[in-house]
């Protein structure tokens, strides 16, 4: 493998990019009009722009990208995650053209690409599940009756689900029809496919994914958990690993049953099992990932592992150089989704210049990202700036770096989520491990951010001050007689 195409943008193209080169791999980046000038080009040792802003006239166009791979003689496709990750279509094209596909092969996309093939997949694993049916339903009469039967709340869940879309809690009988019919709507239009199941919903849950491994030669393996339950709209904004609640004894059996679940579908590569784990640590399978997670980090930073190198050598068939026993945990990792996001006004996305953009540096401080200075941030893609993880050898540590290297990361032009992680490190919740997935439903109000944005502005207004007198100081220069 002498040369990967990275199929995606940004901060994770960089990432992947940093790998292939320490490896002696070329790599080549592909970029839409929007990022002509953006620094995951300059990265890369090549660089085609593959169409107009827009993803779906860029990034998501899978043939465009074949045709460039063919064109410039690559080995390997790499698609980050994101756009075309878990496209089974995309990968098997590849395939087709004699270009590895870094990830698993299109068969097991497909399968847990759809969040009822899966339990289907893994119903025979003795892998718990939440209670429910694993068939799509289309009529609001059975989805009442299936919900008087395993109980209220329900779940009304689209199959093809992600990111929060295609869900809808229903607390009572009443609310069936109308939360239904909204589920399969959001569902035909975010995934072109309405199908829907049912599941009981469960109160107060943790987050918690298990991250695996698996090569060609039928080893896999697992890499202990990450903590994902610090969501907004369903989507996490901070990632631990490993989980405050998690025992040993639990760990290994989390761990064993996403190994199950991998085996299930002939896994390849890097993926992660996600399950819910409730208040009696009860744990039941969510769905699976088919690609690198956006927070791979963390597993990283404690079990010393490069995930993507591991990626590409099980894409060059390699064996896994290492067995479950070599793997143990060191110390504690914490990461923070820099969204340009502001946390004052729901979340909503935050566009502008990034005016000044100076990140925080130091040992075990880790930035993910793919902008600079000076840049606008695109309308058109996600608006993630960056990741900040910080490491320590307790979690306490891990968090009172986060506090520190938040304070330390400078940016302006946009609103960002560095004041919301600020404050989820300061909760007590947070610090003392006792949350789940409610915590900015149950500790979070823009409100609670003002005092603190209202000191940095202060003593931003201060610092502004005294550079203007001291300035003037200096351009007070005395007149010659």
């Amino acid at each position: 493998m002498k040369k990967i195409l990275i199929a995606n943008r940004g901060e994770i193209a960089i990432r992947v990019m940093k790998t292939a080169q320490k490896m002696g791999i070329k790599t080549v980046a592909v970029y839409s009009e929007a990022d002509r000038n953006a620094p995951h080009v300059r990265f890369a040792d090549e660089a085609v722009c593959i169409g107009e802003a827009p993803s779906n006239k860029s990034y998501l166009l899978g043939d465009k990208i074949i045709e460039v791979a063919l064109k410039l003689h690559v080995d390997a496709i790499h698609p980050g995650y994101g756009f075309l990750s878990e496209n089974a279509d995309f990968s098997e094209k590849a395939e087709k053209n004699g270009i590895v596909f870094i990830g698993p092969k299109s068969a097991a996309i497909r399968i847990m690409g759809s969040k009822l093939a899966a339990k289907d997949a893994v119903k025979n694993y003795d892998i718990p599940m939440v209670p429910g049916v694993d068939r799509a339903v289309t009529d609001p009469k059975e989805a009442a009756d299936i919900a008087r039967e395993i109980g209220f709340p329900i779940l009304i869940k689209a199959s093809a689900g992600g990111g929060g879309k295609g869900m809808r809690i229903v607390e009572n009988e009443n609310d069936v029809e109308e939360q239904m019919a909204r589920a399969i709507s959001e569902a035909t239009s975010a995934f072109g496919d309405g199908s829907v199941f049912v599941e009981k919903y469960i109160n107060s849950p943790r987050h918690i994914e298990i991250q695996v491994l698996a090569d060609s030669h039928g080893n896999v393996l697992h890499l202990f958990e990450r903590e994902c339950s610090i969501q907004r709209r369903h989507q996490k904004v901070v990632e631990e690993a490993p989980s405050s609640i998690l025992t040993p004894k639990l760990r290994k059996k989390m761990g064993e049953a996403a190994v199950k679940v991998a085996k299930a579908c002939d896994y390849l590569g890097a993926g992660t099992v996600e399950f819910l784990v409730d208040k009696d640590l009860n744990f039941y399978f969510l769905e699976m990932n088919t690609r690198l997670q956006v927070e791979h980090p963390v597993t990283e930073f404690i079990s010393d592992v490069d995930l993507v190198e591991q990626q590409i050598k099980i894409a060059r068939g390699e064996v896994l150089s290492f067995k479950q026993d070599d793997l143990k945990i060191k110390g504690h990792a914490l990461e923070l989704r820099v969204y340009a996001e502001d946390p004052m006004n729901n979340f909503l996305p935050s566009v502008g210049n990034l005016s000044t953009y100076k990140i925080p540096k130091g040992k075990n401080i880790r930035v993910d990202d793919g902008f600079e200075e000076g840049m606008d941030i695109p309308i058109y893609y996600d608006p993630m700036l960056s990741k900040l993880i910080t490491y320590g050898k307790t979690r306490q540590e891990a968090i009172q770096l986060m506090i520190e290297a938040i304070d330390n990361y400078k940016i302006e032009g946009v609103k960002t989520t560095l004041p919301f992680g600020k404050f989820v490190c300061q909760h007590e919740a947070f610090r003392s491990g006792n949350f789940d997935t409610h915590f900015v439903k149950n500790y979070y109000t823009p409100e609670k951010l003002q005092p603190e944005l209202d000191e940095e502005a202060k003593i931003a207004a201060l610092v502004g001050l005294k550079i203007y007198l001291e300035d003037q100081k200096k351009l007070r220069v005395p007149l010659s007689n």
